[in-house]
């Protein structure tokens, strides 16, 4: 007999059966999301390498780019305008006054809008009349007096205006007087104007990439009508290593492809011709006036010597262009380097990758009569230049230095012979310079007027140049300040630095001569007062000592009680001027040539205090002094110490340039005067 089911067995299969369905379902899900992950880091890969690939085809695309420029620069420079004179010309028109808010009259106040309010009896009305008229001639007088004022503070504005608009107006006048100069030099064919005129179009021009060198060094022949100049070209770096670049999916990298050396080098001695052509283009174009015949042109790269391994001008092109044949050309369609070497005959460096050097046919040195550096005896002696050309001297040395600099006017320049602009961020700046072409030390009276015309003019520094020297007065005031003081030997390194030419006297330098018997105790004219002082009673003897190295030249010039001067009267004992208790007088200019220090020293006085020591030296300083007797500097000194009985105060050592500069002592010596100058080589019995 069968039973019927009871249902369970059906209600748990059907359970079985939407748990089965619900695993399907999510398993179903699972899978889903799996291949949408595969398919999302497929679609991110495939992004990350057109990413990629994306980014090497803009990096290769900028390199062609790079290389179609260099090969295209001789064409698009010329293109760009010629320079003009009239270019430089100022206009005289500044911008109009503006008034602002002072140019609005004070409104005055309206009597209709001061009527009586309210008033039930006449008494009472005549008071708010009364009151109304008050307040309206209160605020009557007050608007006056506002207008009053206003149109003070509008006529003093406007005379303000006025002064600033006549300085703007002098200012152009100024410049343009001087362009005008300029261009009229250039049409007589004065060699400095001619210089200044056809730099400017060089270092004006719009045909240079931004990034090439535009330093020039250059002369003018005027019999020859040629202008003569030493041009800085782009190194080798300019032209891209690379060639192309790929990206390698494997790897995930950037990969470039080097540029053939062979193509590399043929690029570089392409666009090193193209900028000699362009130069020359450049000159021609500017050329209004017709004063060059011919520009011979030395194309150089500042770099490291391969034969001697020092910093150089390595010439890389040199070609001497006739007008006639130049201008015949069709530039834009030219082999720059065929056109350069075949065309106008001239050299180009086979290797200038490696700096092969080519030979110059003619430098702004060998034209002699405006560009200077340092040399032999054939170049110009400095002390004999015409003081407006050794001005002119100074501002060639400082635009070869990258600065921007003229000569100022012969009158009303403030005692300024050179204004310059440092276009250096941060530490650049305006530039006042003071040109003395002496023989003598430079007196610190010049460092002192120096200064004060940095502070009239606001000039972010003062730099004073001389043929000679500066004593130390000049170099303690100059301490601090900004002031930058150039001797004359510095100078000549300058210029030789910057391709220039100059010298010293007849030789390499120039020696003091030598005293003469009849004159070997004469007081120098040019010399200093160093007057000590110091707090304490303590009686000392203040000695000096004439030295190379720590060792004195000899007993004569060891200048004591007992040996009052030198022989040759540069350094002396003399009596002291309150408030110095004690007094040198030192010609640094005649002190022997191979002494390189001067030293002061202290010592107890052991006849008068045979027990004291320098405890009581304190408050010690040395008072620097002219001629005159006037106070140039001040120098303290250290102080002394408790069983010390002598003391080195201090010593003046000579720079290279044959300046001397003060270094503060301090060593102390308890065996008093006789141990200090046992140490500096003098023998005591």
């Amino acid at each position: 007999m069968s039973r019927r089911s009871s249902g369970l067995v059906g209600v748990w299969a059907e359970v079985q059966r939407q748990q089965q369905r619900q695993m399907e379902a999510q398993s179903r899900q699972r899978r889903e999301q799996e291949r949408q992950a595969r398919a999302h880091q497929r679609q991110a890969l495939r992004s990350h390498r057109e990413y990629r690939q994306a980014e090497v085809r803009r990096r290769t695309e900028e390199l062609e780019a790079r290389v179609a420029s260099l090969q295209g620069l001789l064409a698009a420079g010329c293109r760009a305008p010629a320079f003009r004179a009239a270019a430089l010309i100022r206009s005289e028109e500044v911008e109009p006054f503006s008034p602002g808010p002072m140019g609005v009259p004070v409104p005055m106040p309206d009597p209709n809008h001061y009527q009586a309010q309210g008033g039930w009896t006449a008494s009472r009305r005549a008071q708010a009349q009364s009151e109304a008229r008050a307040r309206f001639e209160r605020d009557w007088h007050a608007a006056q007096a506002a207008e009053a004022q206003r149109q003070q503070q509008l006529a003093a504005s406007q005379r303000e205006y006025e002064q600033w608009a006549e300085a703007q107006r002098s200012e152009v006048r100024r410049h343009n007087v001087g362009i005008a100069e300029v261009t009229a030099g250039v049409s007589r064919g004065d060699v400095e104007a001619v210089v200044e005129y056809f730099s400017a179009a060089l270092y004006s021009s719009t045909a240079w990439p931004e990034g090439l060198p535009r330093q020039l060094s250059a002369a003018y022949d005027s019999a020859a009508r040629q202008l003569v100049l030493d041009w800085e070209l782009p190194g080798y770096d300019i032209t891209p290593a690379a060639k192309s670049v790929r990206y390698m999916p494997n790897l995930d990298q950037d990969k470039e492809t080097p540029r053939p050396a062979g193509q590399r080098r043929a690029l570089y001695r392409d666009v090193l011709a193209q900028c000699v052509l362009l130069v020359l283009h450049e000159l021609f174009a500017a050329d209004e006036y017709r004063a060059l015949d011919s520009v011979a042109l030395n194309g150089f790269v500042d770099d490291h010597d391969p034969a001697t391994g020092r910093q150089a001008h390595i010439f890389l092109a040199t070609v001497m262009a006739p007008r006639s044949m130049f201008t015949e050309l069709s530039l834009e369609q030219v082999d720059a380097v065929s056109c350069l070497v075949d065309g106008l005959r001239g050299q180009l460096s086979s290797r200038p990758d490696q700096r092969a050097p080519v030979r110059p046919s003619r430098r702004p040195r060998d034209v002699g009569n405006h560009v200077v550096s340092h040399g032999g005896d054939e170049e110009p002696n400095l002390y004999e230049m015409d003081p407006i050309a050794f001005e002119s001297l100074v501002a060639d040395l400082f635009r070869a230095m990258g600065m921007q600099a003229v000569t100022t006017q012969r009158s009303n320049d403030g005692g300024v012979d050179v204004d310059a602009l440092d276009p250096t961020p941060i530490r650049g700046g305006k530039i006042v310079v003071q040109v003395k072409r002496y023989r003598n030390t430079v007196p610190p009276t010049a460092v002192r007027d120096l200064y004060g015309t940095v502070q009239d003019v606001g000039a972010n520094k003062g730099v004073l140049v001389t043929t000679s020297g500066f004593g130390p007065g000049a170099h303690t005031f100059a301490n601090g300040k900004p002031l930058e003081l150039v001797s004359g030997s510095e100078l000549v390194d300058l210029l030789h630095r910057h391709g220039l030419r100059g010298r010293l006297g007849e030789g390499d330098r120039t020696a003091p001569a030598p005293a003469t018997p009849s004159s070997a105790t004469a007081q120098p004219d040019d010399f200093n007062v160093l007057g000590m002082s110091w707090s304490g009673n303590v009686a000392l003897d203040v000695c000096a000592l004439v030295c190379i190295g720590n060792r004195v030249l000899s007993d004569d010039h060891f200048v004591f009680f007992n040996n009052p001067q030198t022989s040759d009267g540069s350094v002396r004992a003399v009596t002291a001027t309150p408030p110095d208790k004690a007094a040198i007088s030192v010609s640094f200019e005649a002190l022997p040539e191979r002494a390189d220090r001067f030293v002061l020293v202290a010592a107890v006085d052991p006849e008068v205090n045979p027990d004291a020591d320098l405890s009581g030296f304190t408050d010690a300083c040395i008072r620097l002094l002219d001629p005159s007797m006037t106070e140039l500097g001040l120098l303290e000194v250290s102080d002394g110490r408790p069983r010390e009985t002598a003391l080195v105060l201090g010593s003046f050592r000579r720079r290279a340039n044959g300046d001397w500069d003060f270094v503060l002592g301090g060593k102390g010596y308890t065996g008093g005067l006789v141990q200090l100058v046992q140490e500096y080589g003098i023998e005591v019995e």
